[in-house]
């Protein structure tokens, strides 16, 4: 029995600190505000209760009071309950709060610190809040009641940042010239910082509230004044990533999704994650069974896919046989599935120059395959061409369900909510998500979008469908996909 109060950070999922991380991890129930990016909450157990308690400006999902009364409720069940706040939940989150009604009800907490938002937004627009030259102290405030603060003594600090304050920000100007401080001074506005739809702009104290109701920015935002804000125009780094502000669906299967969102993200997109093909075991396991159980038989073994690995694999556990038991040469399409098998300390014999079915088959071409024994385990609903070819030159090829792709119940609903975003890139990573994703979309949804495939066999399937495919990656791989895109976007890439 204890509750958790977890600094979610200032936006981006990664910047949660590595003891946040292990807490939500085994956590029973976890209540989150508006503030903490929902992504944290799949680092959660499956079995963990899900809250969102709002925390909006004047738009509260829970008052304060049923917030505590829920921490504490389910404390006393015997759970590990996270409070998940962004930023930090000592700075403006009223953690304080929080931590004084567990006290009194006698439940035991730990407070985890959380990379507070002055602190990633410094980071992230490239604006210190000290520097040696310009500032040597800071003062945190925020904008709720003007009339609360003391602006004169505030207006006197070299660096002020200011939260929750945007609504009143034009009066917190006027007031703050009023004190003294120069209409001049460099300030900015920042919406969501640290994330891919970050949002900034830049002023002086005098104009950056006009500046703010022309650009129409919306809470939630963070204002710094001082002259550290100049510094963004040499030191910012984020917002010059190839592909920032570029938002981009991933329609992978979400335990494989990663592979894709991280590079995409390390380079600045937004990533939409519309998983439309779930990997599912094979509805008819017996096949691959048996064949396991005959392994010593087989002269090659061929993998085209990491999924067809991993589910032999998994079959291979279940049965009483293991890899001593297998005596074939191995072949695999594609650097993933190449590396998949080398995670087995197993050689791969033969991988084809391009990761697609054709390569496969010219890669084998100089082989004596008359009367050999392969096996193939592979999707339920796959191409025939391999084992066709390879039995017509006089192989015995005996193809076996490792897994099936089904569409995930969510799927529909995760491709709305994504396309309302207005995303400007869909990526396809095989056959399957092309023709998953217009079952639950139709084409007309997708017009105006643009099209990146990770080969030639994907994207005959999008235009088929008739989509246009803007990219194709060549090499047909996750990396070769972000390449294209980044190529497309016109910038160079540049390493973090």
């Amino acid at each position: 029995m204890k509750v958790y109060l977890v600094g979610a950070g200032p936006g981006d999922p990664g910047l949660i600190t590595v003891k946040g991380r292990k807490i939500l991890e085994r956590a029973d129930s976890i209540l989150y505000d508006h503030l903490a990016n929902e992504r944290l909450l799949d680092l959660a157990p499956a079995h963990a209760e899900r809250i969102y308690v709002g925390k909006k400006r004047a738009v509260h999902e829970a008052t304060q009071h049923e917030i505590t009364e829920m921490l504490i409720d389910r404390a006393r069940r015997g759970q590990t309950v996270v409070r998940l706040k962004g930023g930090d939940p000592f700075i403006f989150g009223r953690g304080g709060e929080e931590v004084e009604a567990l006290t009194a009800a006698g439940i035991p907490f730990e407070v985890v610190p959380g990379v507070t938002t002055p602190l990633g937004l410094a980071a992230y627009c490239g604006v210190p809040l000290t520097h040696r030259e310009h500032t040597s102290a800071v003062t945190f405030v925020t904008g709720h009641s003007v009339d609360a603060i003391d602006w004169s003594k505030v207006g006197a600090s070299e660096t002020i940042v200011l939260f929750m304050g945007l609504v009143n920000f034009p009066e917190i100007a006027r007031e703050l010239i009023k004190q003294g401080r120069s209409p001049e001074t460099p300030a900015m506005a920042v919406r969501w910082a640290t994330r891919p739809d970050q949002q900034t702009i830049t002023g002086t104290l005098e104009d950056l509230p006009a500046r703010i109701e022309q650009a129409v920015m919306r809470p939630p935002a963070t204002i710094v004044i001082g002259e550290v804000v100049a510094l963004r125009e040499r030191l910012n780094w984020f917002e010059k990533l190839p592909l920032f502000g570029q938002r981009i669906i991933v329609t992978r299967d979400r335990r494989q999704s990663s592979m894709l969102a991280e590079p995409l993200e390390a380079l600045g997109a937004e990533t939409l994650f519309v998983p439309v093909i779930e990997i599912a075991d094979a509805a008819e396991s017996s096949s691959l069974e048996q064949a396991i159980q005959n392994l010593a038989d087989y002269d090659w073994l061929i993998f085209t896919s990491v999924n067809g690995v991993r589910h032999f694999v998994e079959a291979l556990d279940r049965s009483d046989r293991d890899l001593r038991s297998l005596k074939a040469k191995l072949c695999a399409i594609g650097p993933a599935t190449r590396a998949a098998v080398e995670a087995l300390h197993l050689r791969v014999d033969v991988m084809p120059e391009e990761y697609v079915a054709e390569s496969l088959l010219a890669a084998l071409a100089g082989e004596d395959l008359k009367g050999k024994r392969i096996l193939l385990p592979r999707a339920a609903v796959a191409r025939d061409l391999v084992p066709l070819t390879l039995g017509e030159r006089g192989a015995i090829v005996v193809v076996v369900e490792a897994y099936r792709t089904i569409i995930p119940a969510d799927a529909a609903a995760k491709a709305k909510e994504a396309l309302a975003r207005k995303p400007d890139w869909i990526t396809f990573t095989s056959s399957s998500t092309v023709k998953n994703l217009l079952a639950v979309t139709g084409r007309e949804a997708l017009v105006g979008i643009k099209v990146a495939s990770i080969g030639p066999i994907t994207s005959a399937t999008a235009r088929a469908a008739g989509l246009t495919v803007d990219v194709e990656a060549d090499p047909h791989t996750i990396e070769g996909l972000v390449e294209a895109v980044v190529t497309h976007v016109g910038r160079t890439p540049v390493s973090r």
